[in-house]
């Protein structure tokens, strides 16, 4: 009978790694090869980790050994730590070879369905070995997200720099109308405000900066809408207009990105802007292949220009 320490033992790295190879192995001679050790040895470092313990890890049974309960309760906490290790060891392969790094990019929901697809075209043909995640945030979680440095590039609609963060310019388009196909508003290439009185209306939500502006734009123009849908997606919008339930004003790229057969899009004859802002953090150090994928995000930019 093993005594138990009086105090929980210091485990060793190179005692944990003979112990998992001994439970994924199954037995001492498969996983003395996988240590690159002798059988021997792995016995004797298996009797010491046992006594550090206090108690048996496996039950001898004719020169086998048969894992105790306490053995398969440990080997789960050395799992875990060893999924974290090899965590850590592909992200220092990663930063060693830096064409790998994965870039984190945090971007509104809208925007990495409308834009960042088409931008991370280029920065893939650029930097094929190069990864990137991309983490759709509402506002105000991103703009305090890139404050708090914990992503290597933001894209948002603000155009006030949060703490920490440097603020450059992306984009500056108007909002577009979008319509149902066949609807008789399509017959017009460019839409007034008058054109959407008593018309049923799919909104953006309350709160949303874009729905204040357009219901100022209608309550400025005297016009009366039927307001009996609104959402917090603009891509969510779009879909509802596809589906007959009415007409909506959205961003432009979400627009562009879901314009088809049954989803017509119009200007309007009064601007909103919208725009799209590059949030660059400025603490932590940059990662290094930022500009790159800087240089894509512009260059998809300039793409959606020329589509528009």
């Amino acid at each position: 009978m093993i005594s138990a320490p009086a105090s929980p033992p210091l485990l060793t790295h190179r005692q944990l790694s003979m112990f998992r190879a001994i439970m994924v192995q199954g037995n001492l001679s498969r996983a003395a090869e996988v240590c690159h050790s002798s059988q021997p040895t792995l016995s004797r470092e298996l009797a010491r980790l046992e006594q550090l313990l206090g108690f048996d890890l496996f039950d001898r049974l004719r020169g086998r050994l048969r894992p105790t309960v306490r053995a398969l309760a440990l080997m789960q906490e050395v799992e875990r730590s060893f999924v974290g290790l090899e965590h850590i060891a592909t992200r220092a392969q990663e930063l060693r070879t830096l064409t790998t790094g994965r870039l984190q990019l945090a971007c509104l929901p809208a925007l990495a369905h409308a834009m960042v697809p088409g931008a991370l075209v280029h920065f893939a043909q650029a930097l094929p070995d190069a990864a990137v995640s991309v983490c759709p945030l509402e506002s105000p979680w991103l703009e305090q997200a890139l404050s708090e440095q914990r992503f290597d590039v933001g894209l948002s609609e603000t155009t006030q720099a949060p703490t920490g963060v440097e603020l450059l310019p992306l984009l500056q388009v108007n909002e577009v109308a979008v319509l149902p196909a066949g609807h008789p508003l399509c017959q017009k290439a460019v839409l007034q405000p008058v054109d959407f009185a008593n018309e049923r209306f799919v909104s953006l939500a309350e709160g949303d900066p874009y729905r204040a502006a357009i219901d100022a734009m209608f309550a400025s123009a005297g016009v009366q809408r039927t307001g009996w849908l609104e959402t917090t997606s603009a891509v969510a919008v779009c879909a509802m207009v596809q589906q007959g339930l009415g007409v909506a004003i959205v961003n432009p790229l979400t627009a562009a990105a879901m314009a088809g057969p049954n989803l017509m899009v119009r200007p309007l004859s009064v601007a909103i802007p919208f725009n799209v802002s590059l949030l660059l953090p400025s603490v932590a150090a940059p990662h290094p292949l930022r500009g790159q994928l800087v240089t894509a995000l512009e260059q998809g930019c300039r793409q959606l220009l020329r589509n528009q």
